[in-house]
């Protein structure tokens, strides 16, 4: 399952990160690697961007972002 699937309030741990060049080396940069706990907070009134809490700061990303982020269920 991918990021931009989780809903609101669930807890996920990331398991992949994907994109290539700039765009993976901007995700992991903003926190988000693999065995990281993730949980969606908040979606915007349009659906874009979600709100991500993870490693005590939050954190805003486009949906298309969140498409290239593999998670699993806890």
């Amino acid at each position: 399952m991918t990021l931009d699937r989780l809903s609101v309030g669930n807890t996920a741990v990331i398991t992949r990160v994907g994109g290539e060049g700039a765009l993976r080396c901007r995700l992991l940069d903003m926190g988000l690697i693999p065995k990281t706990r993730v949980c969606v907070t908040k979606v915007a009134p349009l659906g874009d961007p979600i709100e991500l809490r993870l490693r005590d700061y939050s954190l805003s990303i486009r949906l298309e972002d969140a498409r290239q982020i593999e998670v699993s269920d806890i």
